[in-house]
């Protein structure tokens, strides 16, 4: 098998230079991005505007390293002085509450830099359109973080579900639970994601299902490569008080002419992170799960269950082309996470050296966050007009 190093992927003179607007002390997103920049060796941290608070932002930046004149304010001081420097930054990670995404994403696609931004991309199906047309008239690069789709076994998944392995697909079923708001964790005082991803202000209009429910689609359609024209939700919020969906249930119809069921839950007692997709065509079915990242499960109609596992020798070429160390050593949500990184990476580095970027580069992009939002927008409009069919 081919074992990803730093020196294996595109070669450069440096690394690329990274700001980051959010992630400051105490943001778990922020660190995780920050992990996934640097594992394989590919950024540098050199800016950032990573707290509203200008001490936090401050002193945060001082945590990492970055120079004093380089921890700014706000994101928008941050793109304009970027911007201007010769040795300024080449992309920008956005790892903020959803609502500051669509401002700060837009005010570095304007200063001409590009973007990696987390999910869900923005708040609303304009906004995400707006990012779409500036990224295209400024010919930038604009990257979504839907991680999952970095995993190997994802995309070894891919490959088998788009090429006909499985016959015609028929079924798609993908859930993902968590237990972690369970209760009301958001009137604690002390859990500050619980507090902002159950406010409509700074969530936008869904909860589980912007939070975790759009993961779930992404990964659906991005393995089977099926785009969904409608579905039919029923989003519910069953702690008292919260103004936000803690569970998600929804029919998809797909225009190939399958059918998929989706449900997110955030109040499911017993699941701590359990996204598991199943995929089934008219001759064979795949079944994967999140928590053992590094197992794929093949079952070809009619035939024993078959097991393929991240660098083995059932995997092929571009699923092992994303593995760091041999088979039977776990990798998982960091690697998966530093996979989309690279990724990135590759073609930014292609685009500063003005080559041909390598067909078996993927990454979500904004196209991706835009049909997120989509889907986002359309589960509630189902929802509150009574779990009706709604077009995407």
């Amino acid at each position: 098998m081919t074992i990803k190093t730093s020196s294996s992927l595109a070669s450069s003179s440096r690394r690329l230079k990274l700001g980051m607007v959010g992630g400051g002390q105490g943001a778990f997103i922020g660190a995780v991005h920050r992990y996934a920049a640097r594992l394989d060796d590919r950024y540098q941290l050199l800016a950032g505007a990573l707290s509203s608070d200008p001490e936090r932002a401050r002193a945060s930046g001082e945590e990492l390293g970055i120079a004093p004149d380089r921890c700014y304010e706000s994101f928008k001081a941050m793109a304009r002085s970027e911007a201007g420097r010769e040795d300024g930054i080449d992309v920008v990670s956005i790892v903020t509450p959803n609502h500051v995404h669509f401002p700060a994403a837009r005010a570095f696609l304007e200063a001409g830099i590009h973007v990696i931004c987390d999910k869900p991309m923005v708040n609303s199906v304009q906004e995400a359109r707006e990012l779409a047309d500036l990224t295209l008239e400024k010919d930038l690069l604009f990257a979504v973080t839907y991680n999952y789709s970095g995993y190997p076994m994802i995309r070894q998944a891919r490959k088998m579900a788009t090429s006909g392995q499985l016959g015609e697909l028929r079924v798609v079923q993908v859930e993902y639970p968590q237990d972690w708001l369970t209760t009301a964790a958001e009137n604690s005082g002390v859990n500050k994601q619980a507090e902002w991803r159950t406010d409509p202000d700074r969530a936008g209009s869904g909860g589980c299902i912007g939070d975790i429910g759009s993961h779930a689609y992404h990964l659906a359609t991005y393995v089977t490569g099926l785009q969904a024209e409608e579905l039919c939700a029923e989003l519910t919020s069953f702690v008292d008080g919260r103004r936000l969906d803690d569970n998600a249930q929804i029919m998809l119809r797909f225009s190939s002419g399958a059918r998929g069921m989706l449900w997110a839950s955030q109040v499911a007692p017993g699941n701590e992170n359990a996204l598991r997709l199943r995929v089934y065509g008219s001759t064979g079915g795949l079944e994967w799960s999140q928590e053992n990242p590094n197992q794929l499960w093949h079952t070809p109609f009619g035939q024993a269950t078959r097991l393929i596992t991240r660098g083995g020798n059932a995997a092929d070429g571009n699923a092992n082309r994303l593995s760091r160390i041999p088979a039977g050593h776990p990798e998982g949500y960091l690697e998966g996470f530093a996979n989309i990184y690279s990724e990135v990476a590759d073609a930014l580095e292609s685009r500063i050296k003005g080559l041909a970027l390598d067909e078996s580069v993927d990454f979500p992009t904004v196209v991706d966050g835009v049909h997120g939002v989509e889907f986002i927008e359309a589960a509630v409009k189902s929802s509150v007009a009574g779990a009706s069919w709604v077009k995407l």
